[in-house]
């Protein structure tokens, strides 16, 4: 069936809003309105004559509520063929009157356990059970009735049902049939994990159900020949990066999701001024300082070749001075929270820079899962939210680091933690002088290190996100002018590395964590 048209259609719904200007267009249209609760007594309140439930299928409603759409007069009249006789005869021998729209949204399940201290009783009460069976009688009937589950489709069914006296076409009813089994399914993934998972202590369960929405699709992804979209969680944490506000610029490419992602994550391991600058998805610049001003030069120039096409992430407001650099140089994206006024009128003239706002709160993750997509499947670990403290990590050389040195050890070891693996990292003053990243040997990644640092790395630290399997990576720090290495530890060859770093007079420290990032 192409059109049909709207003789009788069933309200029942949670979410309000928006209503009321549908029903009163299925009335101009001299629709029956069947309806529930709640929803009768709103339409009712506004003039708008509803035929309660219980008259159609003449049967009060029971259990305090839990039973009364679950009935033949009402999924016999959603589910009977229009095209099949027997189907028409058989409920019509039964009294049964079609029904041609169904306006139904579900009971508020996931906002109800995301309430502390939710008890178990109201969850299981805030499952909806006869709005998902109407809904999906609705909906596999889609050839001749038209569901609508989400208010924010009122206005484009109003206006459809104006065009077309009171009818809503077949492309449409369509349309409105995928997003209801993608609702339902999303809902019964979030009833699936609050049983498996009330308290939210449960790991990894048996089955995992993953529940996303898209937020706009890429130009391309990766690669121009590829097609991508970008999704948001159901639920997002407030200050994740999906609520992140854009002020200003193009939308978001793909790459720039990473490299943001990547840039904030970095600069969050701090609470002080920091600034980190982000080229493919590493650090390539990243400095901390009183001053947010200073912490931004610093950070840029810490390695302005690459930074050139790169994410800039602040924890602090960005000042009319950072502004002015920033007119300068070629920057992808700004991520802050928030811009002085100033600030924000020097950036909006460039046209091609994106400029986003993040709320500063810090959101350690903590309980949540890292996922990485593999061939036919999926792999899940604890996020890496360890910050290890001065206190828990082992001297293991003669000589032990001085203050300033330790300073520099506990920076350079968190920014390491948010470059690709293998990591080396060179710092001096709060201020990384030399990083090498993602290479397939340590020692390479501590010799592409020493060239970026050149003269900077006399008197710098550095930092190695897993152990030293030899003591080549050792040689090449004091071949830069290394004074002091922070490492995890744990190689069978501890004694090796140790003895060398002795022997250069450097300070050595083991973390006894490691932080690998693939």
């Amino acid at each position: 069936m192409d059109k049909v048209k709207i003789k009788r259609a069933l309200i029942s719904v949670s979410d309000k809003s928006g209503l009321l200007e549908l029903a009163k267009t299925l009335h101009s249209f001299g629709t029956e309105i069947i309806s529930t609760g709640g929803t009768a007594k709103a339409l009712e309140a506004e003039g708008i004559k509803t035929i309660n439930i219980s008259d159609v299928t003449e049967f009060p409603e029971m259990l305090d509520g839990r039973v009364k759409t679950l009935h033949p007069a009402v999924h016999g009249g959603l589910l009977a063929r229009r095209d099949l006789e027997s189907h028409m005869k058989t409920i019509a021998e039964h009294g049964i009157v079609p029904i041609d729209m169904v306006v139904v949204n579900l009971y508020p399940f996931e906002a109800t356990v995301a309430k502390p201290d939710v008890k178990r009783e109201e969850a299981i009460e805030n499952i909806d059970i006869g709005g998902p069976s109407m809904l999906r009688s609705a909906a596999k009937n889609a050839d001749a009735v038209a569901v609508v589950v989400d208010p924010a489709r009122y206005p484009a069914i109003i206006e459809e049902l104006q065009a077309n006296d009171g009818s809503l076409g077949l492309e449409t009813r369509l349309e409105l049939q995928k997003e209801v089994f993608m609702t339902t399914a999303s809902y019964d993934a979030a009833i699936a994990k609050y049983l498996g998972d009330p308290t939210g202590t449960t790991d990894f369960p048996d089955m995992l159900a993953m529940r996303f929405k898209k937020l706009q699709d890429c130009r391309y992804g990766e690669n121009p020949h590829q097609r991508a979209a970008y999704y948001s969680d159901l639920a997002p944490a407030p200050h994740t990066l999906v609520n992140a506000r854009k002020l200003h610029g193009k939308e978001l490419s793909f790459n720039n999701v990473l490299d943001i992602n990547a840039a904030w994550g970095a600069n969050q391991e701090f609470s002080v001024p920091a600034v980190v600058v982000v080229k493919h998805t590493n650090p390539c610049g990243v400095a901390l300082s009183a001053d947010i001003n200073d912490a931004y030069q610093k950070a840029w120039d810490a390695d302005s070749m690459s930074a050139f096409g790169g994410v800039v992430a602040l924890n602090r407001p960005v000042s009319k001075k950072i502004a002015e650099h920033m007119k300068t140089v070629f920057i992808e994206v700004v991520v802050a929270p928030g811009f002085d006024e100033d600030a924000l009128a020097i950036l909006t003239q460039k046209k091609d820079i994106r400029l986003l706002v993040m709320d500063e709160k810090r959101n350690a993750h903590v309980g949540e899962k890292d996922f990485k997509k593999v061939d036919g499947g999926l792999l899940v670990q604890d996020m890496d939210v360890s910050q290890e403290d001065r206190d828990e990590m082992t001297i293991a050389t003669k000589r032990h680091p001085t203050e300033k040195e330790w300073e520099d050890l506990l920076f350079a070891w968190r920014v390491g933690k948010r470059v690709k693996s293998n990591t080396i990292v060179l710092a001096k003053d709060m201020v990384t002088v030399g990083i090498g990243a993602g290479q397939m040997s340590r020692v390479i990644s501590a010799t592409i290190a020493g060239i970026k640092a050149g003269e900077r790395g006399k008197g710098s630290v550095l930092s190695s996100d897993a152990y030293f399997p030899f003591r080549d990576g050792v040689d090449e720090a004091a071949k830069v002018g290394a004074v002091a290495i922070i490492q995890p530890g744990g190689s069978i060859r501890d004694e090796e590395v140790i003895a060398a770093a002795n022997e250069f007079d450097m300070a050595m420290v083991f973390t006894g964590y490691r932080h690998f990032r693939h």
